[in-house]
C-alpha cells in the first residue's frame, strides 16, 4: 500500500494523538508528539513536513544511509559544513537533540515510495516540438548566455554574457538542486529540483516545455554528451532514472543496490569521451559506468576501496578522483581498469566536486577546496604528488578558473570571513589579491563568460545580487540586483567543458 504525502503526514500527525491505553503509553504518546512537534518547528520548512526532503535533504531511515544517531544529533547542534544545515544549540537542548535525532530513524507509517507508475503519471508536455519554433526570440550570442539560478524565490534569469542584460526571469521548481545542464547546441537546459522534478526549458522560445517527476529525493541530473539522453541520481528512491532528453519521457530505472543493501547516488555525470555516465554510489563502495553508445544501457560496476560522496575527473575523464565526507583522503580510480592507482593526503575534508584542474610547464595540476580547514590541496595530476597546500581566510566551497584567465578564484564561504574571494595566480601559485564584494555579504561561486574575459561573482544573499568583475583588473564592471544568485552556468563553458569551470 502506498500513501500520498498529504495522508502520509496525516497519517504521521494523528499517531501522536491516539487515546493511550495507559499512563505509560501517554507519557510516551506525549514525548512522540513533543518530538513531532520540535520537528515541525526547526526541520520541516527545510526537510518537509514528512521527511521526504525539501531545500534539505530526506530525513528517513532510507535516506540517512551511514549517518547515525549520535552523528546526527550532532549535526543538528553544530549544523554540517558544506551544506546550508544551520547549527541550532542556540535553540534547543541536547536532550531534545537526541530525540529529535531518534525520531528521524524511526521509520514513516508507510514507507514512501516513487515507482515507474508513478513516474509516468507526473509526466507534462507543456509545448510539443513541432508547435515551437526554431529560431531564438531574442538577439544574442546563444554559446555566451547564461542561465542563473535565484534561490531566494525559486526563478531562473537568462543573462546576455555580453551586454549583461536579463533577456527573461522565469519561475522554477521549488528548490533546484545540482547544477543544469544545457544541450550540445545550446537551446535547452534542464533543470532538477530536491522534490524530484526534471524540467526541459527551451531557451530559443522562452518557455519551460516538460516536465516529469522522476523520485522525491533527488540528487542532480547528466545529460549525454550527444543530447538524446538524461540519467538523474536519487537518494529516495535508491535509483538511477533514464529519460529520452526530447520531451523528459521515461525509458528505464536502474535500482541500486548490492548483494546486501540498497543505496542512495552521490550523483551522476556524463563522461563525453567514454559516452557513459558515471555514478557513485554513497553507501555502497562500488562506482557505476552505464554505456549510452549501446541500445541496453549496461551498467558496469567498479568496486571502490571507501565510499564515494564526492568525486570529480581530470580533463580527459580518464580517472575518477573521489572522497567520503567521513575521511581524510582521496582515491584515484583509473576508469579504463577500474583499479584504485593512488591515495591522497587531504585532511579537512576535501569537496572535490568543486575542484578543478588547468595545465602548466609541471603538468596538468588540480585544486581542491577544504570544508573543515582554510586550505586549498594543489595536487600534480602526472604522478598524484601533493605540490602545496595554500593557507586562506576560511573553509571554501567553490574553485573556479578557465582556459582563458591566468587566475584561479576560490570563496571562504565558511566562517567569519564568507564575504572575500581570493585570486590565485596559476603559474606562482600565491594569492594575488583578496576581494570584498559587500562588506558582510556572503560572496561565493564565480563563472566566467565564454572567453574568460569577465567573472560573475554571487552575493549568496535574499537581496543579492550578481556581479561582474574584468577577470584581468578584478575591478567591478557592474552589478545585477538578484535573490539569492546561488550559481550561473555559461552555456559555451559548459557545452564544451572548458578548464576550470563547472561540468
Amino acid at each position: 500500500m502506498k500513501l500520498s504525502p498529504s495522508l502520509l503526514f496525516a497519517t504521521l500527525t494523528l499517531s501522536a494523538f491516539t487515546t493511550p491505553a495507559s499512563a505509560a503509553d501517554s507519557t510516551s504518546n506525549n514525548a512522540a508528539s513533543d518530538t513531532e512537534a520540535l520537528y515541525q518547528t526547526h526541520c520541516a520548512a527545510c526537510h518537509h513536513p514528512q521527511r521526504l526532503g525539501g531545500l534539505g535533504p530526506a530525513l528517513l531511515p532510507e535516506s540517512l544511509g551511514r549517518i547515525r544517531p549520535k552523528q546526527a544529533q550532532e549535526v543538528i547542534l553544530h549544523g554540517r559544513a558544506a551544506t546550508q544545515m544551520p547549527a541550532f544549540a542556540d535553540r534547543i537542548t541536547d536532550n531534545q537533540a537526541s530525540q529529535l535525532a531518534a525520531y528521524l530513524f524511526q521509520p514513516a507509517a508507510v514507507t514512501p515510495q516513487w515507482t515507474d507508475e508513478d513516474i509516468r503519471a507526473s509526466h507534462i508536455i507543456h509545448f510539443p516540438k513541432s508547435g515551437l519554433g526554431d529560431k531564438p526570440v531574442f538577439d544574442a550570442d546563444l554559446m555566451n548566455l547564461f542561465i542563473v539560478v535565484e534561490s531566494g524565490d525559486h526563478h531562473a534569469t537568462l543573462l546576455d554574457g555580453d551586454a549583461f542584460k536579463p533577456i527573461h526571469r522565469f519561475k522554477t521548481r521549488y528548490a533546484l538542486h545540482g547544477g543544469p545542464k544545457f544541450s550540445p547546441d545550446g537551446r535547452y537546459v534542464y533543470f532538477a529540483s530536491r522534490d524530484g522534478w526534471i524540467s526541459q526549458f527551451d531557451i530559443y522560445n522562452l518557455k519551460t516545455v516538460a516536465e516529469i517527476r522522476v523520485g522525491l529525493n533527488t540528487r542532480n541530473l547528466a545529460l549525454s554528451a550527444d543530447g538524446k539522453w538524461v540519467m538523474v541520481a536519487n537518494y529516495l528512491p535508491q535509483n538511477l532514472v533514464l529519460l529520452n532528453a526530447d520531451r523528459l519521457s521515461p525509458l528505464k530505472t536502474f535500482p541500486v543496490s548490492n548483494r546486501e543493501q540498497g543505496s542512495r547516488v552521490s550523483a551522476v555525470y556524463t563522461a563525453p569521451q567514454r559516452n557513459s555516465f558515471i555514478a557513485a554510489m554513497k553507501d555502497i563502495r562500488e562506482l557505476w559506468e552505464i554505456r549510452y553508445d549501446q541500445p541496453a544501457f549496461p551498467v558496469r560496476k567498479i568496486t571502490t576501496e571507501d565510499y564515494l560522496d564526492d568525486f570529480f575527473f581530470d580533463q580527459d575523464y580518464r580517472h575518477l578522483i573521489g572522497a567520503s565526507r567521513s575521511g581524510e583522503s582521496g582515491q584515484v580510480i583509473d576508469l579504463e581498469s577500474g583499479a584504485t592507482i593512488a591515495t591522497l593526503n587531504l585532511p579537512g575534508m576535501p569537496h572535490l566536486g568543486s575542484g578543478i584542474s588547468w595545465e602548466t610547464e609541471q603538468g596538468p595540476l588540480m585544486m581542491t577546496p577544504h570544508l573543515k580547514e582554510g586550505a586549498l590541496s594543489i595536487i600534480n595530476m602526472k604522478d598524484w604528488s601533493l605540490v602545496k597546500t595554500l593557507p586562506t581566510l576560511g573553509p571554501g566551497f567553490f574553485t573556479r578558473s578557465h582556459d582563458g584567465s591566468p587566475y584561479i578564484w576560490v570563496d571562504v564561504f565558511f566562517g567569519p570571513n564568507k564575504d572575500k574571494l581570493h585570486v590565485i595566480d596559476k603559474e606562482t601559485l600565491e594569492i594575488i589579491a583578496t576581494l570584498a564584494p559587500e562588506p558582510g555579504k556572503t560572496a561565493a561561486h564565480v563563472e566566467f563568460t565564454k572567453d574568460g574575459r569577465f567573472a560573475l561573482v554571487s552575493l549568496w544573499e535574499d537581496n543579492g545580487a550578481l556581479i561582474v568583475y574584468d577577470a584581468l583588473t578584478l575591478k567591478e564592471v557592474t552589478r545585477l540586483p538578484m535573490s539569492k544568485p546561488s550559481g550561473k552556468y555559461n552555456v559555451y563553458n559548459k557545452t564544451h567543458y572548458v578548464r576550470g569551470t563547472s561540468h
